[in-house]
Order: structure tokens, then sequence, then C-alpha cells
């Protein structure tokens, strides 16, 4: 397919983005053209609209961002096969060597020579993209495409919660934004006992009740630590998964953590952070997970259980909804904090 489409674009190493004008990606041999029906707002590409430190050392212009989406195969290359045009796809978006030592011995989700579309190649904020087709999961063609587009964030939680026993365990969850509420009701669907869900958002925090939350704590007006401890019978948290990336929410959620418990670390903070490893992890036991990703492709397969067995409802994630054409207003809204998923359509 030729032509021209309508894309967002980093064109300069700066704050902002521009509406732009650019040539339809020509897919390669092993790759798969998709006319994109639906894309949704990451933190990371608010990090790079803004244009912070991380971005300044990662990002090279010019460049379309965005990466979460589902759309429709409308070309393939002609060495792919088993994805075919019409079929509806979302996208793993970390495109790895499949050579190196994680790749090799099944843990390609951190391969060292990973891509990332939309960060290291031209993403998805666009009417059409361009990836390899051993990227491109199937979906269900009943699926819709907002939710579809939402299955990659969703992976984030999905691999957070099942990071190890999460059944009959009470479970504190720190940070509500998009990951946050989706670990929420994948921890319940998975048979978590009771999870208590902090954060400072008030319009998050009722969001985290729509999603299953037994209690939403408002840490900037309770001690969550206490709260966590109080609604665990002193003992504290069985699992704690950190979604927020915040010094202090860190700092608390290993403080609230029961001896012998695990820590699944997903948020990640602009600076290092001092913590406490004599009291809250050695003298603990505490079982420390960092996590990045999806397992590939473990964790899609796990994604698709969940929303088919219908006992994940995602769809109260999803809050607003803007074109293409209003992508600055969509993107501050997320930055706002006062909103879910945020979906664009170009």
């Amino acid at each position: 397919m030729r032509g021209k489409m309508r894309a967002v674009a980093k064109l300069r190493p700066e704050p902002g983005a521009q509406l732009v004008e650019v040539d339809i990606p020509a897919p390669g041999p092993r790759d798969v053209l998709v006319k994109v029906k639906a894309t949704s707002i990451c933190g990371t590409d608010v990090h790079i609209y803004k244009w912070d430190e991380w971005s300044q050392n990662r990002i090279r212009t010019p460049r379309i961002i965005g990466h979460e989406f589902a759309g429709e195969v409308v070309e393939v290359g002609a060495e792919v096969t088993g994805v075919n045009p019409g079929d509806l796809v979302s996208a793993e978006t970390h495109i790895v060597c499949g050579r190196c030592y994680q790749c090799l011995t099944g843990a390609g989700h951190i391969c060292k020579l990973c891509s990332i579309i939309g960060v290291d190649r031209d993403g998805a904020f666009a009417e059409y993209v361009a990836l390899p087709a051993e990227n491109a999961w199937l979906n269900p063609p009943g699926l819709a495409p907002e939710l579809a587009s939402i299955q990659e964030p969703l992976g984030n939680a999905v691999h957070t919660v099942l990071s190890g026993e999460i059944a009959a365990l009470n479970v504190a969850i720190i940070g509500c934004g998009p990951i946050g509420l989706a670990a929420i009701a994948v921890a319940k669907a998975c048979g978590a006992a009771r999870v208590v869900a902090t954060d400072v958002n008030l319009y998050r925090l009722g969001l985290a009740v729509k999603l299953g939350a037994d209690r939403a704590v408002n840490a900037a007006q309770e001690d969550a630590v206490c709260v966590i401890l109080e609604e665990t019978g002193g003992e504290g948290a069985d699992v704690v998964l950190e979604m927020s990336g915040h010094p202090g929410a860190i700092r608390d959620g290993f403080r609230a953590l029961r001896n012998g418990g695990r820590v699944a670390l997903l948020g990640i903070p602009a600076r290092p952070v001092e913590l406490d490893l004599t009291n809250d992890i050695v003298f603990k036991g505490a079982h420390v997970i960092g996590i990045t990703g999806r397992l590939m492709y473990k964790t899609w397969y796990q994604t698709r259980a969940l929303l088919a067995s219908g006992r994940v409802n995602v769809a109260p994630i999803i809050t607003h909804r803007f074109p293409l054409a209003e992508f600055r207003q969509a993107i501050e809204l997320v930055a706002s904090g006062d909103s879910g998923k945020v979906i664009m359509c170009p």
C-alpha cells in the first residue's frame, strides 16, 4: 500500500509533538501493515511528550510515538505465514533479537537487544503501523478494538500479579494508574482474598473501587502502612504489587509486607531509591521480583484466557476517547491523572 497518512510525531528533541502527514510505512518481507483502529496512551508516551530526562537519553528524533494499539492487517510481507489481511491484531511491542542468551533460554522479554515500537522505531499514533509478523497477536473477531488495544498494558498487570502465588492471599496494590487498576481486577479474578489499593488521586481511587478493590486508601490523608496492617490482622500484606514508582510509596510497600511475603516491582522511579534493606528485605525474608513487559508469549495467552472467561472486566479502565487530531488534549489529560485509560482513534 502506498500513499500518505496522519501521524503524531516527535520531530525535534524538545517538549511537545506534532500531527504530520508522512508516507504509509512499507512492510518488509517478514512484516505486516496494520490499519490502526484504536490506540491507547501510556505513561511512556507522556514522558516522551514532556521530554523528560529519560526521553532525552533514549529517543532519537524524528519518531512517530505510541505503542499500545489494535487494528486490521491490510498487507503482509512475502515471507509471512499465519497472519492474513483482515485479521484483527494487537502487538507485543518488544521486538527481540531471538539470538541472545535471554532469548535462547526462554526470557526474551528481557532481551538485551530489544527495540520497542514507538520508542526505538516508529509507532502507532498513526493511521498505519508496520511491525514484524511474529509480534502481531491475533485477536478473536468479536473483541472490541478499544479492549484489544489495551491488552499490552493489561499484560503488564497479568505478568505482575501472576509472578507468584495469588489465590487466597492478601494483596496490596501501590498506585492506581491504569496498570494498577487492571491488577486489581486480575488479582480478584485469580482468587486474591483481599485487595487494598493505595493512591493519592481521588479520581483513580474511585476507579479502584469499581475494579473490585476491597479498600481504596488515599495515602495523602491516611497512613497506608497502618491501613494495610489493619486490613490484614496486623500481619501485613502477603503480596505487594508496586505500580507507582514513587520512592515513598515503594518504601511503604516494603514496610507493609509481612515476613516472607512477595514484592513485585513494576513502577519505575525517576531516580535511585533508598531502602532499608536490613529490616524490610533481609530480616523479613522478602521475595522481590522486578517486572518488565510481558512473558513472551505466556502472558498473552493468560491475558486472552482471563478476558475470555468473563471474570476480568477492564472496560471501566477506559474513561476517555479522542480523535487522533486532539492528541495534545488527550496526553495532557493522562498527565493530569484525572483519567483511566485514554483511547485515540485515527
